[in-house]
Parts: C-alpha cells; structure tokens; sequence
C-alpha cells in the first residue's frame, strides 16, 4: 500500500476537493482489480467461523433447538444475508469507492460522516474485543506449555494480568503489522487463514464425533417444540442477520477490488448459503457430541481444544483459532474504522496511519473491562449495532429503489454546490429525516425491555422503516447521472 496520493483530476463538477479526495478513499480502476470469487469465499471462509459466531450457535442448542431447528434457522439466515450482501457488494463493484464514500450518494458529502461514524465506533469497540478473545486463547496455550507462566496470570494491572498483557500486546500488534501494508496483505493473509480455519474446524468435529462413539444427541433434553421453536428459529435467523448488520453496510470495502459481479455472486453462493450449513453442521456435531459425553453444553469451541490430550494439537488448534480470530478482526473491525478516520481527517491520515490511529483507539478502552461488562456490550454496542438497520434501509433505497443504480462517481469528491451530492451545505435532509425515526424506533425495541421478544428484529424493523421513510420522501424531481470514476480512479489493492 503505498502512502503517495495522486492529484486530484477535474470532475465534469470542477475539481475534486482535498477534504473529499484522496488515494485512500478514491475510486478503484476497473482494469487490476483482484478480488475473484475465492476471494469473497474467504472472507466468509473466516468470518462465519468466528469463536463469537459459535457461542452464538452453539447458544441455540443451549435453548432448545434441535438439529433441524438449528439446520433452519442458518439456511433462512444464510438466504436473506445472500441478497443483503449481494445488493451492497454490487455497489461497491460499479462504483469502486469505499463505505465512507458510497455513504455521500445518499447522506451527502457531509452527512456520509454520520453512517462513517458509526460503522467506525462499533468495528473499533469489537476490534479491541475479539483481540482480547484471541489473546486469552494465547495465554491458556502458553500456560498449558509452560506452566511456570500461571504465576503472570494471576496479578492485574488496569484489568488485564501480565501474561494478559503481553499476550494481548503481542496480537495487537500483529493485526497492526499485517494492516500497515495495506488490503493487499490483508487479501494474501485471508486467502492463507480460511482453508487453515476449515480443516481445523472440521477435524475438531470428526474428533469430538470419534469420542462420542459416533453418535450424537439432536437436542437437549427438553427440546422446544411448535411454536415456541419456530419462533426462536426466527429470531435466531435475524440476529444472525444482526451479527452481520456491520458488514451488510461496508462490503463495498472489499468488492470495490472485485473482479466482476460474477465474483461477488460466486464468492458469496459458496461463502454464505454453502459455508454457513457447513458452519452449522460443524456447530451441531461439537455441542450433540459433547452432550453425549456428559450432559453438558459447551460454550465455545476452546472448551473442546482445551481437552485435547496431546500438546502438539492442543497447540496447532489452538494457533489456528488464534488465526481465525485474526482474520475475522482484520476483515470486520479494522478495515471499517480506517477508511472512516481517512473521511474524517483527508488531510492528515492514509490508510497507514488510521490503522494506527484504530489500534491505539482499540487498545486504550481496555475491550476486557468492556467485555466483561454486559451494561455496557448490550447499551453501548447494542444501540449502536440497532442504528445500523436504518442506515442500511436508507442507502440501498436511495441506490435501488431511487436512483436504480445510476451514480456520478466524480460528483461524490465535489464541492461544488451544484454537484448531484452537495444537496443542503452537503447534508440530505431527506435522507436525515428517514433516519432519525426509524433509529429511534429500532433503539428503543433494542434495548427497552418491554420490548424484548422483538428486540431480536430491531435490525429489521429499523432497515424497513428507513427505506419506506425514505422512498416515500425521496427528491425524485432532480435529474439522476450515471458516470464512472475511471478519471480520477487510481489502481486498486
């Protein structure tokens, strides 16, 4: 990733403008983009199989589900993510721009801060986070190896132990090494972590399906059944959704480098529907394997790997979680912050210097005091993960629904006051005014308890309201401009 910044070209609006235009955030050329269909794969290749992904799965075995309630809920979740993610991927590929960016078509060259914004501040929250995940996994290998080391897990400083610390600080690290050279690395390390993370994954299960006299149970002892199951197998499809509310709105990161849109239906067939019955076989063989064992529900995947009796693969399942845990955090949490801190400040940051800017911000939260605070992950993060339905309801319904799909890429770096996006002093008050009651509405089914047995769909509801909010007040008056950035695009990653 180079740090040098192209000059700005003349738009057909006059010439683009430092504070909207740099290398970072300007639009790729269609001739050497490199992301192919195996590339879209390993983004989901490593992203579904999450250690937060299976806690979240393995929960629904916890509550009652069987294993053909389970089966539905991951195949109704997988089909609704396919066409979220395929209709946000298709505007990252014609466009070329990244989610601070595509967010001005709708929002305004101004008002895109606020949907940047708050991409950003949830992917910094969870960076910290999963890298605390990663990192306990680190230390209870490097305890179970050298167990002289137990005596540095025992003290704590702001939270964290020594041997938490360095463990954490060594994987902060890394991730901020593999981003400082850019989404080409990032692209080399996924393409090398995801076959790593399905042979471990599926080898743990043919091992726990081994132990447990290949058999397994179906359900716990008391299964939901009619229709109190088919209501949790709704509810679990549309937080599965949630989970990824996050990457629904910024895939245009990634296939703004896409080959074609080919690759993005390919990647994602293989990468969704197929990887995530995949992912929920592999879910239901480790917690059905375990109950036969002894009774009991596992929480995550470490509890299994912490079982293994032979130390050479306790460490490598060990490692390849740790590396799963990485590439999840790279893709999800650390490449979303960097181009919104680029929005913010054009003129001081590349895409270097925010990962760095991200990493410290990641860090100096302590993720483990906020991880360990369900107040917190549930308000916090909570209300900001419900402001992201109607951000994306909004968006896909000005581009689909509104503009159907026409775009003036070079107007997107105007300031120009006539430009197609400069709206009112750069803010869409229209698309504003959708917003703000559908986020409202979402938040308050989130987090307010009376209304619990919706606070699962707020995602939903939000994305729905948003964009009929906003289709029923759109400007339809002023002319739409279909233009490709290949004047002022430069090569991409």
């Amino acid at each position: 990733m180079t740090a040098v910044e192209e000059r700005p070209s003349e738009t057909s609006d006059g010439a683009t403008s430092s504070t909207l235009y740099t290398y970072d955030l300007a639009p790729t050329k269609r001739e050497g983009r490199r992301w192919g269909a195996y590339n879209v794969f390993t983004l989901w290749a490593n992203d579904v199989h999450s250690l937060g992904n299976y806690a979240f799965a393995i929960g629904l075995f916890a509550l009652g589900l069987n294993v053909w309630g389970i089966l539905a809920a991951f195949l109704l979740a997988s089909v609704l993510l396919f066409l979220l993610l395929t209709l946000s991927g298709f505007i990252g590929h014609k466009t070329g721009v990244p989610f601070p960016v595509m967010s001005r078509i709708a929002f305004g060259i101004r008002g895109a801060k606020i949907p940047a914004a708050v991409r950003g501040l949830v992917a910094i929250a969870w960076f910290g986070i999963q890298t605390y995940l990663a990192s306990a996994v680190l230390s209870a290998l490097l305890i179970a190896m050298f167990p002289g080391l137990r005596d540095l897990d025992t003290n704590s400083v702001l939270g964290q132990s020594t041997l938490g610390w360095i463990t954490f600080l060594a994987l902060w690290a890394l991730q901020l090494l593999i981003v400082s050279y850019g989404m080409q690395m990032i692209r080399r390390y996924m393409a090398f972590a995801a076959p790593t993370t399905l042979i471990t994954m599926c080898a743990l299960a043919v091992w726990m399906f081994v132990r447990a006299d290949w058999s397994i149970s179906v359900s716990v002892d008391a299964p939901l059944v009619g229709g109190e199951m088919w209501l949790q197998i709704l509810q679990a499809a549309a937080l599965w959704v949630v989970i990824y509310g996050t990457f629904v709105l910024n895939f245009c990161d990634f296939t703004r480098s896409a080959k074609s849109r080919g690759s993005i239906i390919w990647g994602n067939v293989i990468g969704i529907p197929v990887n995530m019955i995949f992912f929920a076989v592999i879910v239901i063989v480790l917690s059905g394997a375990q109950f036969t064992l002894d009774g009991h529900v596992i929480t995550s995947p470490t509890d299994i790997v912490r079982t293994i009796p032979n130390m050479f693969l306790l460490a490598t399942a060990s490692l390849a979680l740790i590396a799963l845990t990485v590439a999840v955090n790279l893709l999800a949490n650390f490449v979303a912050p960097i181009y919104a801190l680029i929005d913010l400040f054009p003129r001081r940051l590349n895409f270097r210097r925010a990962g760095v800017v991200s990493a410290v911000a990641g860090l100096v939260i302590l993720p483990w005091n906020l991880y360990n605070s369900p107040v917190v992950v549930n308000y916090f993060l909570g209300g900001l993960g419900a402001l992201l339905g109607p951000l994306f309801g909004v968006i896909m319904a000005d581009y689909w629904l509104l503009r159907r799909s026409r775009v003036n890429v070079p107007a997107l770096y105007s300031e120009d006051p006539t430009a197609d996006y400069h709206y009112r002093r750069g803010v869409n008050p229209r698309a504003i005014a959708a917003f703000a009651p559908s986020a409202t509405v979402a938040v308050v089914i989130a987090l307010v308890p009376f209304f619990h047995a919706a606070a699962g769909f707020s995602w939903f509801i939000g994305a729905i309201l948003a964009a009929a909010l906003y289709a029923l007040i759109a400007d339809r008056t002023s002319a739409m401009s279909d233009v490709d950035g290949e004047a002022i695009a430069v090569a991409a990653e």
